[in-house]
């Protein structure tokens, strides 16, 4: 078990096969949210990797450290591997930074697949400047402690959202989603149904088609009547 601040959990695996997070690289993360009723998403984190990237997939190695030291981060890069999400607990304090290039770079060659952290980041720029998914809360020129505690696959909270190793973490422009493993095959083929579905509306607002919008006086007439 070890020493409570100090514990590194054993990560419960990777159970969801590769091709549905390749699906889950075609859906966004509204989509995604408003499959879960909207109340499952963390919120105040924003992207720091270059506009345009792909979208952040992978499965969360979760860790949980006291604000403004990263001495456990360290340890998940060196235990993670490809496919995984850095997901860090840092009690959203943005004081001291957690992550920088150094921890980018070696998360990079063990084909790690992107950072959260409810924290600080620090040399903004180069994850301005490449495609490595970083979220994060905000920016820090003032560097991390290294004594812990920490502890790592542990439950943690990230932007309001209680999240365990081995849940699929999504993220793009509009911000990051978690999704219980057991969960994932549920949500995602709703998410397809919903991305189909906000295509063919699409594409008859292109067309000029009318665009139905009586829901919209139905509401109206419903609260009203309320009242």
């Amino acid at each position: 078990m070890g020493k409570i601040g100090f514990r590194i959990q054993q990560h419960p695996g990777r159970s969801i096969d590769a091709e549905t997070l390749v699906q889950y690289s075609t859906v966004g993360s509204a989509q995604i949210s408003d499959c879960m009723g909207r109340l499952y998403g963390a919120v105040g984190l924003k992207p720091f990797h270059r506009p345009g990237s792909a979208r952040l997939v992978g499965t969360a190695v979760t860790v949980k450290v006291r604000p403004g030291d990263n001495l456990m981060i360290h340890k998940a890069i060196a235990l993670a591997g490809a496919g995984d999400v850095i997901v860090v607990d840092g009690g959203g304090e943005q004081t001291n930074a957690l992550v920088g290039e150094l921890m980018y770079m070696q998360a990079l060659g063990r084909g790690i697949a992107g950072f959260v952290i409810d924290g600080a980041i620090r040399d903004a720029d180069t994850f301005f400047q490449n495609d490595f998914p970083c979220f994060g809360r905000g920016i820090s020129h003032r560097g991390p402690y290294k004594e812990g505690p920490g502890e790592i696959n542990v439950p943690v909270c990230i932007g309001g959202q209680v999240v365990n190793a081995g849940d699929v973490v999504v993220g793009d422009a509009d911000g990051v989603v978690f999704i219980a493993a057991a969960d994932a095959h549920h949500v995602l083929a709703q998410a397809l149904e919903k991305e189909s579905a906000e295509d063919e509306t699409k594409k008859k607002i292109l067309g000029g088609g009318s665009n139905d919008k009586s829901w919209i006086d139905a509401v109206i007439a419903r609260k009203g009547e309320a009242l």
